[in-house]
């Protein structure tokens, strides 16, 4: 795997909380939105995005876990999560994302529910939207609808793994830019100088998709990937809200 945790300019830190609601989908946020909010994940330290994210090999005792106990627990119980996973590999193998990384953007983007639709028509597990899908050679035809199609899961991580991998490409080691090109759209990145967008509900999916993902990644290969750097490839939370990839019923952020 290829993918090393080099990101711009700016420090962060975000604890991860959330529930899993009684359909089984999973909600994140980097601040305890109501009561049915608890601490999944607690970041141990800032980090210096010009440096990478740190391993959080060093967590502060607190009364939930540090690790990712809770994290993982998710991924055992998901009847929506097992059922992908293998597209998962097959989308990580080809285009050299972590598959964390992948795990922790569909968590943020859908809680891995594949009928999840946006108040703006983003669909799916990676919340894609329909002109996206089309710019990746999806088509209507005898078969269903370009909306019809992106409720299959393969064709939905397909798609959206390829545009997340253009996305790396295209801002090479600053993956919160990628993310956040996933959440907003690169244009917004780009005008705002190739900086995360001053949107709160972008900056606050940034922290949460790359929190997420610095909790699933094994310790160990976070210090292989520091030991040995390489470049990166990779939009994000439930959508900004000028993109709409926000799902109506699965609510991720404030």
């Amino acid at each position: 795997m290829g993918l090393l945790l080099l990101i711009s300019q700016q420090a962060a830190r975000a604890d991860v909380w959330g529930y899993i609601d009684t359909q089984g989908v999973a909600h994140f946020a980097t601040e305890q939105v109501d009561g049915r909010y608890e601490l999944f994940y607690q970041g141990s330290e800032s980090f210096d995005t010009t440096q990478g994210v740190k391993a959080a090999s060093t967590p502060r005792p607190v009364a939930a876990p540090t690790a990712p106990p809770k994290l993982l627990a998710f991924f055992d119980i998901s009847p929506s999560y097992k059922l992908v996973k293998q597209h998962l590999r097959e989308a990580s193998t080809k285009l050299s994302i972590d598959y964390e990384l992948l795990q922790a953007l569909i968590v943020t983007e859908s809680g891995f529910s594949s009928t999840a639709v946006s108040p703006k028509g983003a669909i799916g597990l990676m919340q894609i939207m329909p002109a996206t899908a089309e710019r990746y050679g999806l088509v209507a035809d005898r078969k269903g609808t370009v909306e019809e199609k992106l409720t299959d899961p393969k064709t939905n991580i397909r798609i959206g793994s390829r545009y997340l991998s253009d996305l790396i490409q295209m801002f090479p080691g600053q993956l919160d830019l990628a993310v956040a090109s996933y959440n907003a759209g690169e244009g917004a990145v780009q005008r705002a100088g190739n900086r995360i967008p001053n949107y709160k509900e972008t900056q606050a999916y940034v922290k949460t998709v790359l929190q997420l993902y610095n909790g699933l990644k094994p310790p160990a290969a976070v210090a292989e990937q520091r030991r040995q750097p390489t470049r990166v490839r990779m939009e994000l939370n439930g959508g900004a809200s000028g993109r709409g990839n926000m799902p109506q019923s699965n609510t991720l952020l404030p």
